[in-house]
């Protein structure tokens, strides 16, 4: 595995000992797992973008939608324990 510098400043790195010690993990495996998580954090959020400017692009080609008023109509008879049809897709 190739190595990589990091400089921290000494708050930072006080802090990750502080939270450290007691425990069973090295200040190292602490930050390789907090990059991990970021990385996996920033990796599903551009999913998730990406998804959802697929389904605007795929929306606007569509040229139909729901109103927003027969959305929460819908979800509100449902949590109130209700039988709701589903709110049908009107062309604009």
């Amino acid at each position: 595995m190739p190595a990589t510098t990091i400089k921290l400043s000494l708050e930072l790195k006080q802090r990750v000992a502080k939270l450290v010690r007691g425990t069973d993990k090295s200040a190292h495996a602490f930050m390789l797992e907090a990059i991990e998580q970021q990385t996996s954090l920033a990796e599903h959020r551009m999913a998730f973008v990406a998804d959802a400017l697929a389904a605007r692009k795929e929306a606007f080609a569509s040229r139909r939608g729901y109103r927003l008023e027969d959305v929460g109509s819908h979800y509100a008879a449902r949590a109130a324990g209700k039988l709701a049809r589903k709110p049908r897709a009107k062309r604009r």
